[in-house]
C-alpha cells in the first residue's frame, strides 16, 4: 500500500477533501480491516488533533462523577446509562473527522474539573405522582425514579404533570457547584494491531474506569463500518466504595456514511450491552439505522433486567421475559432518551410517566485541563504532533505533510533498529500490551502520574528522567520512542 499520498494544495474545500478521501478509499474495497493497512492520509484530510487526546469518554465528566451516588442498584445502573449516552457527545454534536493516528509509546494525560451538578437518581417504592394520576400501577418488580432537582409531580402550565428530567446540566452553569477532579492517562501499547490502554481515576468518588481502545474498519463502497477490535472489550467502570462493583460497557458497531452524498455522518445500527455481575443487572441497547439511502432515525431502544451472570444468554430485547424487565428506554440517542418503569411497552405509558434520562441538546463537550507545554515529554501527544498541528492550523498543508512524513520515517527506523537488536518493546504506564480480560493494569509509573495529576502536579521528575542530550526524549531504557505513525482510515 502507498505510504504517502500527494498533497494537493490548490483546493482544500470540504468537497475537494471528500472527493480525495473517497478516491483513496476506493482502493481498499474488499480489504477486511482498514485499521491494519499501512497508508498515509494527506494532512488536509486530518483533524489537527492527536487520536489519544480526541478519543476519550469524558465529554460530559459531570455524568461520570455521579456514577455510584445512589444506594440502590437499579438507580446505579441508570447512572451508568446516563454516562453512556454522554460519552460520545463529540460525535452526536459535531462532524465526523480523522485525528492523527497514534504511535507506539505515545501517551496523553489530562484532568477534568467537573461540577457536581448531575441530578440525583433516587429510588422510590411507588411510581411518581404524575404516573399515578394517569391510573398506572406500581410493578412489583420495578421501582419509581425521581430527581431531587426535577420531580415527576411538578405541575406544568397546562395543569398536567411535567415529564421528569434527570439530564446532566451543561458544564459551567453554576460556579457554586462543588468541583470534583478526574485524571486521565492513556498510552499506545501496541502498533500491530493498533491498541491503546486508558485509565480514568476519580479517587474522591472512589471511582475508576479502564479499557483497551482498538477498532477494525471495513469500506463497503458506500460507507465505512467501524467495529471494536478483538482486544477492545469495552469500558470497565468500578465503584470502589460499593465493594468494587464493576460495570462492563461494550461498544456497538458504527457506520461512517454520506460518502456519496458529500455529507459525512455517523450512524449506529447494532447492539450494546452493560452488565454488572455483582448486582445481577443487565442493560441491552438496540440501535437502529435505516441505511445509507435514507436519513437515520438515530433511535435506540433498551431494557434493564435481572440476569444470571453464570448463564448470560439474553442478547436481544425480545429474548427478555416480561417478568424480568425493570425498565424500558427509548428515544433518539443524538437528542433525548427517556425511560419508563416496569415491563409494559414504552409507548403504552403516558408522557407523564416517562423520565428523561438524557437531553443532548443543551450539552457541549467539556474542556480539559492540560499539562503546561514545558512539563510535557517529547512523546506526549501534543508535543509529538505539535509542529504538524501548527502547519495545519496555518493551512500550510504541504509543510504539514512533509513534517508528518519525516516523523513517520524516523519512527520506522527506530522500529527497524529494535528488530536488529532483538529488543522487545513494552509500555511504560501499563503493565501489559493487551489481554487481562480487556482491563489494563497501571504500572507503578502510571499510578504515580495519576496521583500527581490529582494534585495538579504535572512534573515527571522521578518518574521519567530526562536530560538535555536527549532533547526531551526519556533516557530510561523502558521508555519507548514512538513507532510507525502511518495513518489508517478509521
Amino acid at each position: 500500500m502507498a505510504e504517502a499520498v500527494t498533497d494537493h494544495a490548490e483546493d482544500h474545500s470540504d468537497g475537494s477533501k471528500l472527493r480525495t478521501f473517497l478516491s483513496i478509499l476506493k482502493k481498499f474495497i474488499g480489504v477486511s480491516d482498514l485499521a491494519a493497512v499501512r497508508f498515509s492520509l494527506p494532512s488536509q484530510l486530518l483533524e489537527p488533533t492527536p487520536n489519544l487526546e480526541y478519543w476519550n469518554y469524558l465529554d460530559a465528566p459531570n455524568s461520570f462523577i455521579a456514577i455510584g451516588t445512589s444506594d440502590e442498584p437499579l438507580d446505579r445502573m441508570l447512572e451508568v446509562l446516563r454516562f453512556w449516552f454522554t460519552k460520545d457527545l463529540k460525535y452526536a454534536k459535531g462532524r465526523p473527522c480523522k485525528p492523527y493516528n497514534s504511535c507506539l509509546g505515545e501517551f496523553f494525560r489530562c484532568n477534568w474539573d467537573a461540577e457536581d451538578n448531575a441530578p440525583r437518581i433516587v429510588h422510590q417504592e411507588l411510581l411518581s405522582e404524575g404516573a399515578k394520576t394517569n391510573g398506572t400501577a406500581a410493578s412489583s418488580s420495578a421501582s419509581s425514579v425521581k430527581s431531587n432537582v426535577s420531580r415527576g409531580s411538578s405541575k406544568n402550565s397546562g395543569g398536567g404533570y411535567a415529564t421528569p428530567n434527570l439530564s446532566v446540566p451543561q458544564t459551567g452553569t453554576n460556579p457554586q457547584n462543588p468541583v470534583v477532579r478526574i485524571s486521565y492517562l492513556t498510552e499506545q501499547t501496541s502498533h500491530h494491531p493498533p491498541v491503546s490502554a486508558f485509565y480514568i481515576s476519580c479517587p474522591e468518588r472512589g471511582l475508576h474506569a479502564r479499557g483497551f481502545d482498538q477498532i477494525t474498519a471495513k469500506f463497503t463502497g458506500t460507507s465505512i463500518k467501524v467495529m471494536p477490535g478483538e482486544h477492545n472489550l469495552g469500558i470497565f467502570i468500578t465503584l470502589e466504595k460499593r465493594d468494587n462493583e464493576t460495570y462492563q460497557l461494550t461498544h456497538p458497531a458504527a457506520h461512517l456514511g454520506g460518502l456519496l452524498r458529500g455529507a459525512l455522518n455517523i450512524s449506529v445500527g447494532d447492539m450494546a450491552y452493560i452488565t454488572c455481575p455483582e448486582t445481577k443487572l443487565k442493560a441491552i441497547l438496540q440501535y437502529y439505522d435505516e441505511g445509507w439511502l435514507t436519513r437515520s432515525t438515530n433511535k435506540v431502544d433498551g431494557v434493564i433486567f435481572r440476569y444470571d451472570p453464570e448463564n448470560d444468554d439474553k442478547m436481544k430485547i425480545r429474548d427478555v421475559p416480561d417478568e424480568d424487565v425493570l425498565i424500558r428506554l427509548s428515544g433518539p440517542w443524538k437528542e433525548k432518551v427517556a425511560f419508563t418503569m416496569g415491563p409494559k411497552p414504552f409507548n403504552s405509558h403516558p408522557v407523564e410517566a416517562q423520565t428523561t434520562i438524557i437531553d443532548i441538546a443543551p450539552l457541549t463537550v467539556a474542556p480539559k485541563v492540560l499539562p503546561p507545554d514545558d512539563q510535557q515529554l517529547k512523546n506526549e501527544s501534543l508535543q509529538l504532533w505539535g509542529e504538524v498541528t501548527k502547519a495545519i492550523h496555518a493551512k500550510q498543508f504541504s509543510k504539514a505533510t512533509s513534517i508528518k512524513q519525516v516523523l513517520e520515517e524516523s519512527q520506522r527506523e527506530k522500529a527497524r533498529e529494535r528488530e536488529r537488536m532483538n529488543t522487545v518493546w513494552s509500555p511504560v504506564f501499563f503493565t501489559q500490551v493487551t489481554g487481562n480480560g480487556g482491563k489494563p493494569e497501571l504500572s507503578e509509573k502510571g499510578r504515580q502520574v495519576l496521583e500527581r495529576a490529582q494534585k495538579g502536579d504535572w512534573s515527571m521528575a522521578g518518574i521519567i528522567d530526562e536530560s538535555p542530550e536527549t532533547n526531551g526524549t526519556a533516557k530510561n531504557a523502558d521508555v519507548a520512542i514512538p513507532d510507525d505513525v502511518t495513518e489508517e482510515v478509521a
